[in-house]
């Protein structure tokens, strides 16, 4: 078949059957795919709602700190080291950017071309490269575009 021989089908096999065990087994651990590209420039905290902030605050005050790293986890699609940080921070009293949840939002193009028209191409920037990741040229880039 194809020219393999029984060492090769054999060892294809193995490697069919590891790569299936290790997807089912970080499936089974709760692995999930990060939702939130927008946050993924270094020292950036992601805005999260008052009302996850409260419950980190009622889960840190009964001493739940594992817990509420974990709704953190899950409210922002954060992994554990920026989780802790927002906990902590929160834990400390110190401020962490809130989401208004009733504040319309358009699209990010519509968005950037509004601070365009408004004379403000440099927050248009900072905007683009928070929601998506970009570098600062790939940015500029998008912002000029429009």
């Amino acid at each position: 078949m194809f020219g393999l021989g029984i060492p090769e089908m054999v060892i294809i096999l193995v490697v069919v059957v590891v790569l299936v065990t290790v997807i089912v087994l970080a499936a089974r651990a709760g692995a999930r795919p990060s939702t939130q590209l927008a946050w993924r420039t270094p020292g950036l905290m992601p805005p999260i709602s008052s009302d996850l902030q409260e419950r980190v605050r009622e889960l840190c005050a009964e001493g739940k700190k594992i817990h509420a790293i974990k709704a953190v986890r899950e409210g922002t699609g954060l992994g554990l080291k920026e989780a802790k940080d927002i906990v902590d921070a929160l834990d400390a009293g110190r401020p962490v950017p809130v989401v208004d949840p009733s504040a319309p939002r358009g699209d990010l193009a519509s968005r950037v071309r509004e601070l365009k028209a408004a004379g403000r191409a440099e927050q248009a920037v900072f905007l683009v490269r928070g929601e998506t990741g970009m570098t600062q040229a790939e940015a500029e880039i998008f912002v000029n575009a429009l």
